[in-house]
């Protein structure tokens, strides 16, 4: 029987974190008497994760197995998952075991409802470090202001999808936090529910000043494609426009003052500078227009690379 569920994780060294995971998913999923699957993305791990998830395929039923060839990140592992999927409903949520699989029941009722596209979850009373929880607030500010999903909280991976909602759709770099932005901006309906969240049991967390860095670097670039994506010429047309304009106007002003004021522009920088502004205007305007090509004929691909796939 083909899954109409599938449950999708991302792990980078959770050894210890995933045979009790994958136990309390299976626990789960069987009582809402659903055909599904659950397909693990081993994301470059450097520890036992790929053997101790070969031992679990053999224990659980259902679960495939995805191995990157090297670290790509969340997003890339989430999206290798994804586009492997089977099942018609999309969940995942993290490999460390903090997010509760308990939750996924009532998500799948909300999204059964028939009323959103996508049920996020809301971890209202989060059990991670102060420093952590702080720097997430941050984020979450920065996140609102530039590209309100529209919820709580867009860094809970614990969520329920319609699949409809990634085609044409790739992940990369920290964009696994935006999605309910970029869903939400296709026209997707969203909605929340509040959901457990435990501390963690085994292993570090993957979560640095690199990626609070690298987040912030694609949130500007979210913020900037959502805008822009698909009229390019709108942010570096009027840009160029308006610098041909400034230099047309400057080059004629000055062609007025040396011919009519008998202004000397021997020793001058003003006419570089009409030129200049012309020139850069030029290039801004067919920079615009090449942009807009690219766009238009661009090819979807994938930024990671998969060394094996073991299903069921």
């Amino acid at each position: 029987m083909e899954p109409n569920t599938s449950i999708i994780t991302a792990a980078h060294n959770e050894e210890k974190n995933l045979p009790p995971l994958i136990k309390k998913i299976t626990q789960v999923m069987k009582s809402t008497e659903q055909a599904y699957e659950v397909i693990v993305v081993d994301d470059g791990s450097t520890d036992k994760t790929f053997s101790v998830l070969l031992k679990l395929q053999k224990q659980y039923p259902h679960i495939n197995l995805i191995q990157l060839r090297r670290n790509f990140g969340q997003s890339a592992a989430l999206d290798a998952g994804i586009k492997h999927s089977k099942g018609e409903v999309l969940v995942t949520l993290d490999a460390d075991g903090q997010n509760d699989p308990k939750d996924i029941s009532k998500m799948l009722k909300q999204l059964k409802q028939g009323k959103h596209d996508c049920v996020c979850g809301w971890r209202w009373q989060r059990q991670d470090s102060f420093v952590k929880k702080a720097i997430s607030k941050g984020a979450s500010f920065l996140g609102n202001f530039l590209i309100n999903a529209g919820i709580h909280d867009s860094g809970c991976t614990l969520r329920v999808y319609k699949k409809e909602c990634f085609e044409d759709f790739n992940l990369y770099g920290e964009m696994h936090r935006f999605i309910p932005a970029l869903l939400r901006w296709r026209g997707f309906s969203l909605t929340e529910v509040k959901v457990n969240h435990r501390s963690r049991k085994h292993g570090q967390t993957k979560y640095d000043i690199r990626r609070v860095l690298n987040g912030f670097s694609d949130m500007i670039n979210v913020w900037f494609w959502r805008k822009y994506e698909s009229r390019p010429m709108h942010i570096f047309g009027p840009i160029g426009l308006l610098l041909i304009i400034f230099g047309v106007l400057f080059l004629l002003y000055l062609a007025y003052a040396r011919y009519f004021l008998n202004y000397s522009l021997a020793d001058k920088i003003w006419p570089l500078v009409g030129f200049f502004s012309l020139l850069t205007g030029v290039q801004f305007f067919i920079f615009g227009i090449l942009t807009s090509i690219i766009i238009q004929n661009r090819d979807q691909k994938s930024f990671y690379l998969i060394k094996r796939i073991v299903r069921e």
